[in-house]
């Protein structure tokens, strides 16, 4: 294992063991960053690549998976802003080609409330699972290169009953975000990419993130992600960094660095990317699971945190902010994934060991 620590001579030992634990119970590479009131601290561990020495890179591009929600609800908030968007308007009035039930508003759509039946799958609470683009095993592998156009993707959705009546439950679901995204460019007649540009990336200044649309690309320098799957009764393990994302669309197929998530969380949380009236907006949670609109909120020893966390095959990150923006933890996470999401128990595990010790203490 190689581990990389610069913390412009800051002694954090707690996020040493923390990453070095991690890269040793499964995961590839782990890159780190916290801003906080001791400064910045960067570190790595872990490799780049599997077979290889180089040690994982520490603002290496990663794919950043559901973490993509949160920009897009920034996006249509700032448009809120402008007057493009009516927040608790029809979503209907953008897209009337789905004929979409005229009950669902743009603001259920950011907060999962719509009821539309999520187009990556749905697990029903009597254990009941419904298939919907396919995403695992060799079924994906094979596909992996396959574009989707978002259309296709919410005539899928609304191919399936509804989860429940608009506005009347939570149910986590892609396709909110992939009609959100639509929204946005019905709204501005341009492209998520080039809005993205206009609004947050161009006035931040972040050089690293991208919206890939169904490129399979990934800017240099990127740090490696795997799928293991089963094919004819043997194993296989798949460098899957280059991937179409378009089957999961606007719900998580955005690249970033922990340098440029921190930029944009701590100018979000920082109120200033939106006003405060919206930013209020954004962070009212429902009472289901804590989620506004395209962010978490959770209650820690430390205070309340706001947080988007985002998954993909074999690369994650972590996003976590104080509500003043003042402490940021971001982090770029790569595995061999596999269609069981064997990750899941060191993914969450990794989760709560760096919120106690960035935002409680607990690790120092």
């Amino acid at each position: 294992m190689t581990t990389d620590f610069s913390g412009q001579g800051q002694d954090r030992p707690e996020l040493q063991k923390a990453i070095e634990e991690l890269a040793g119970v499964g995961f590839v590479g782990v890159q780190l960053r916290v801003n906080d009131e001791r400064g910045e601290w960067v570190g790595s561990a872990g490799v780049r690549e599997l077979g290889q020495n180089a040690r994982t890179l520490t603002n290496g591009h990663f794919r950043i998976g559901s973490t993509t929600k949160s920009f897009v609800a920034t996006s249509v908030l700032l448009l809120v802003a402008e007057g493009k968007i009516g927040l608790d308007a029809p979503v209907d009035d953008y897209l009337p080609e789905f004929g979409l039930d005229r009950r669902i508003t743009v603001r259920m759509l950011l907060q999962h409330t719509s009821g539309i039946f999520n187009h990556t799958g749905e697990l029903y609470e009597d254990g009941t699972i419904v298939l919907g683009v396919p995403w695992q095993g060799k079924e994906w592998v094979d596909n992996r290169f396959k574009t989707y156009l978002p259309e296709e993707l919410v005539r899928l959705s609304l191919s399936k009953p509804a989860r429940f009546e608009p506005g009347a439950g939570w149910s986590y679901a892609n396709t909110n975000y992939v009609l959100a995204r639509l929204v946005v460019e019905k709204a501005t007649g341009r492209s998520f990419a080039e809005e993205l540009q206009r609004t947050i990336l161009g006035p931040l200044g972040m050089t690293g993130t991208v919206a890939p649309g169904a490129s399979p690309e990934i800017p240099e320098p990127y740090n490696h992600g795997y799928y293991r799957y089963g094919n004819a009764g043997q194993e296989r393990t798949v460098d899957v960094t280059r991937q179409n994302p378009s089957w999961v669309g606007a719900g998580g197929d955005m690249i970033s660095t922990t340098r440029d998530l921190h930029t944009y969380f701590s100018a979000l949380m920082g109120g200033r990317l939106l006003p405060a009236e919206l930013l209020a907006e954004m962070r009212t949670p429902e009472a289901t699971v804590g989620y506004g609109l395209g962010v978490f909120a959770q209650e820690t020893q430390g205070g309340t945190v706001f947080h988007h966390n985002g998954a993909t095959m074999g690369s994650a990150a972590l996003m976590y902010g104080t509500p003043d923006g003042s402490k940021s933890l971001t982090a770029g996470l790569t595995w061999v994934d596999d269609a069981d999401l064997s990750i899941a128990p060191a993914f969450q595990t990794a989760q709560q060991r760096f919120v106690d010790a960035v935002f409680c203490g607990k690790l120092g």
